[in-house]
């Protein structure tokens, strides 16, 4: 091979190898993203209604001490404190609740991160249509003046990709539900 000649079935097979591994392992990550988030889904569903279950119970054991405590006549004081109780308990459940809004946060940061790997995988698939239309008998400027649009082409799908996806998760706090994590 002279020092004009490109490997260019070589550098097809590159192109093609890269894009092909590169579009399999994002599939996969993709694939484990979305398991990801039906489990999370799942779990804070079920501690969503286990913390709701313990307060209505708590409530109901404290009407029920308290409907003990005025048959027996008990003391005010003795009521107060169970009515403190209560309180505390359920402002306690209230803030566990309110504590697994993470989930909307987590879940905006999933959605994100699937769409930054659609974006690569479209970067990918760019890269893969590229290196088929290189012919071996092309000339060495014609390939150079190829690989220059691909590379053009790819920089700019990386930066619309990397533009869209800068984006803060949006909530200032946990009660209302705006949180910025970045």
């Amino acid at each position: 091979m002279s020092m004009n000649t490109l490997p260019i079935t070589e550098l097809r097979s590159l192109l093609s190898a890269v894009s092909s591994h590169g579009t399999q392992h994002l599939v996969e990550v993709e694939a484990d993203l979305k398991q990801t988030t039906d489990l999370l889904s799942e779990a804070i569903e079920k501690l969503g209604a286990s913390f709701l279950a313990v307060h209505e119970a708590v409530i109901k054991q404290q009407e029920a001490i308290a409907t003990l405590m005025l048959q027996h006549h008990m003391q005010g004081g003795e009521l107060e404190t169970l009515d403190t109780y209560k309180q505390q308990i359920g402002e306690e459940v209230n803030a566990a609740v309110t504590g697994l809004q993470f989930q909307d946060m987590t879940s905006q940061l999933i959605a994100r991160t699937i769409r930054r790997i659609n974006g690569l995988r479209d970067l990918l698939e760019e890269l893969s249509l590229h290196g088929k239309d290189m012919a071996p008998e092309q000339e060495h400027e014609d390939i150079a003046k190829f690989l220059g649009d691909m590379n053009f082409s790819l920089t700019r799908q990386s930066n619309e990709l990397s533009g869209g996806l800068r984006k803060q998760v949006s909530q200032e706090n946990m009660q209302t539900g705006d949180i910025e994590l970045f």
